[in-house]
């Protein structure tokens, strides 16, 4: 009788496990053809899901916000304000699937950028004479991006030869070029700046705008739209060529038709934004002409325009170069990089040195954009950037990642502090928010690994 009771027990207490089991498995049998269509489509189905999340927290906060949030205005706004992020964040996607961390960005900005502003305001005038001078700016820039290119030369050295954790090296770097500030000026402001040099920050300058107009921002549309069909084409001709399998027509004229749309959507929202009233009058005194009904077009800001180039020379590096393969092989497996011949350290140091000179093109936007270095520029840098690459589908394992992804991450981090931010969100609130979401990612992405594995 009792061994009955237990069998019948035993088997009573096993059928939720079994429901559970069978009903695992019809999900699974059903999604499968789902997923079949994806993989033959080449959909990222990261990338479909960040873009899906997006596009939620914008109408979230423009219901929230009453309709303040998407509009052109702050649309144009929040797209300078993600420049400088995503710009860094390009790079660190290289510096994470190599398997390694870069604390220091926030604070190596700061030195670039306040090294740049001693340059246009303190040091080249000593030299030259107070009278602008048309090259001060051009100067400046070199400048930057040389001494960027040796601080992260410097640390990716001690990094890559020295054996040093790169947790262990940016950290003391975070704390080092912070620190070197104040030795400039005892931490004060240093402004203003050359006038051509502020065009990098999308602002504006008497009858001057750091954006690219009407005309020009549809030209760069029409030439953004070209690349997209010829890349397309190319990547189909490439894929036959060596016998790889191709995605459907319809699907490559989907892709391309809904990239153009995108590009051209995008130029048509920074054309919406005029430019600020005194300025379009000023324009439009300068030009002897009366002001149009709708005003002035501002178009695609510069910053924008930079992170587009940066955006497409970092792509290239990482799919199309040697040094990029290389940096996926070593995030995959270093030991098995090495045994193939590749030359890990000295690759990881050029990662490094390719995380400083990004930081120093992100210095003179920001910098650009406030007129001035201040002693808290780059403050917290760090943790959008490494956010925004993480966000963006970068693994911390190493081997995974995407620049595309990583300039999309960027975006989603700015939306959730410009949302809150008009929603009168108080300061640490908005910390709180982006650490969930931070760790949520890196959640997220250990999970999918530990599934796929």
């Amino acid at each position: 009788m009792g061994f009955s009771e237990s069998a019948g027990q035993a088997t009573t207490e096993g059928q939720p496990a079994s429901f559970i089991r069978r009903t695992t498995d019809a999900v699974r049998n059903a999604l499968a053809p789902a997923r079949a269509r994806l993989g033959m489509l080449e959909v990222d189905t990261r990338l479909i899901g960040m873009i899906g999340a997006l596009v939620i927290i914008w109408f979230g906060f423009n219901i929230a916000g009453h309709g303040t949030f998407l509009t052109a205005r702050n649309l144009w706004n929040l797209s300078v304000q993600s420049a400088s992020i995503a710009i860094m964040a390009t790079g660190m996607v290289m510096i994470i699937v190599s398997r390694n961390i870069d604390l220091s960005v926030g604070s190596m900005l700061a030195f670039l950028g306040y090294t740049m502003a001693m340059l246009q305001a303190v040091w080249l005038p000593q030299l030259v004479g107070d009278q602008p001078q048309p090259w001060i700016w051009i100067v400046t820039i070199i400048v930057g991006i040389g001494l960027g290119a040796l601080i992260g030369s410097i640390q990716g050295f001690i990094v890559a030869y020295g054996g040093v954790p790169s947790f262990i090296v940016t950290l003391g770097g975070l704390l080092v070029w912070r620190g070197l500030i104040f030795r400039y000026a005892q931490g004060q402001t240093i402004a203003p700046l050359d006038q051509t040099f502020q065009m990098l920050g999308g602002g504006t300058v008497g009858t001057r705008v750091g954006a690219l107009g009407d005309i020009a921002s549809w030209a760069l549309g029409a030439l953004a739209c070209a690349a997209i069909v010829l890349s397309l084409i190319g990547a189909r001709r490439r894929k036959r060529r060596y016998g790889f399998p191709t995605r459907p027509l319809w699907a490559e004229v989907a892709v391309g038709v809904l990239g153009c749309a995108a590009a051209l959507g995008a130029v048509a929202v920074a054309i919406s934004y005029p430019l600020p009233p005194n300025v379009a009058d000023a324009v439009a005194k300068e030009r002897g002409i009366p002001v149009p009904p709708g005003g002035f077009a501002t178009g695609v800001a510069i910053p924008v325009l930079v992170l587009l180039i940066v955006g497409i020379v970092v792509t290239f590096l990482a799919t199309r170069r040697q040094f990029g393969r290389y940096v996926f092989a070593i995030g995959g497996n270093p030991d098995a990089a090495a045994l193939g011949g590749i030359n890990v350290k000295r690759t990881i140091l050029k990662t490094f040195a390719l995380m400083g000179v990004l930081a120093a093109v992100s210095a003179a936007v920001q910098t650009a954009r406030l007129n001035g270095a201040v002693t808290n520029l780059g403050t917290q840098n760090e943790l959008d950037v490494i956010s925004a690459a993480v966000i963006g589908g970068t693994s911390f394992a190493g081997g995974i990642g995407t620049i595309p992804g990583a300039i999309l991450g960027a975006v989603v981090m700015q939306s959730l502090r410009s949302g809150m931010v008009l929603l009168l969100v108080d300061s640490p609130t908005q910390d709180i928010v982006v650490g969930v979401v931070l760790v949520a990612a890196v959640g997220l992405d250990t999970l999918l690994r530990r599934k796929s594995g």
